[in-house]
């Protein structure tokens, strides 16, 4: 199987290292992109054997899997060209979504496939059981570092200093509380989470949502909750920071290698 990364920043190198030195038997690095290709082929040069660097316009020429390691805003791009070459697309910033509304259309007319790949979520294997039957509320509370929100647009609109005036550890503030379609254009960077939920639940418009910012904690925490016919759901993962950028999870690389990994494996549980 061949794999290329569509983006080679923290998550991406990371990625690569592993199916360089051969974590996963049967897939095979060939290609990367990114939007600084000389600093692409610097840290490519880097790996043993080297995936070529090429421009995203010839990433799908060399791939049968496209993992995106990128953004939210270069997703949209990503997607059209790996769909439209027919290849399966692991996406992990799906917040990116909400720009390419036509995506289920636009993987069934070429033959191409999308997986969203959220380490960071608890429950969406169980989410898209209950899913099968009625589901009544979605709900995700979710407390985040203060100086991982200090400098996002919304949250200076909203008038929070965080840079200068953090919240008291023990006294978190809250500072979002509505649908997830709202809290994924508020907070693009982090809010993959709200996408991914509202696409294995019951949509963007029906997902609660509560964002804290909360002093003293390692990583972001969430808890979502679920109320269906079917089973009743309350879910908690405490991320931990990436080694190399804080201001990722730690999961992120892990959770592109196990979608990965599940279109390999012979036997896999979940989805």
């Amino acid at each position: 199987m061949r794999v290329a990364l569509a983006g080679f920043g923290n998550s991406g190198q990371d990625v690569a290292r592993r199916l360089t030195q051969g974590d996963l038997p049967g897939a095979t690095l060939t290609a990367v992109t990114a939007k600084n290709l000389d600093k692409a082929r610097e840290n490519a040069a880097k790996l043993s054997p080297a995936p070529l660097v090429v421009p995203l316009s010839d990433l799908a020429n060399h791939a049968d899997i496209i993992a995106e390691c990128a953004t939210a805003e270069a997703l949209p791009e990503i997607l059209l060209l790996g769909l439209g070459a027919g290849k399966t697309v692991i996406v992990v910033s799906c917040a990116g979504l909400l720009k390419v509304p036509d995506v289920e259309k636009m993987a069934r007319e070429s033959s191409g496939r999308m997986r969203i790949a959220n380490g960071a979520l608890p429950g969406l294997d169980s989410l898209r059981c209950a899913r099968e039957g009625t589901i009544h509320s979605v709900k995700l509370t979710s407390r985040i570092k203060p100086d991982s929100l200090a400098h996002e647009e919304y949250i200076l609109e909203q008038g929070f200093d965080f840079a200068n005036n953090p919240p008291k550890v023990g006294e978190p503030v809250k500072v979002f509380d509505g649908i997830a379609r709202a809290a994924a254009e508020a907070f693009p960077r982090h809010f993959n989470v709200a996408v991914a939920l509202s696409i294995a639940g019951i949509g963007f418009d029906r997902t609660e949502i509560e964002v804290w910012a909360e002093s003293g904690i390692p990583g972001a925490i969430h808890h979502v909750e679920v109320e269906s016919d079917d089973i009743g759901l309350s879910m908690y993962s405490r991320n931990r920071p990436s080694d190399t950028n804080p201001r990722t999870s730690r999961i992120v690389a892990p959770s592109i290698m196990a979608a990965l990994r599940a279109l390999i494996a012979p036997v896999v549980a979940g989805g």
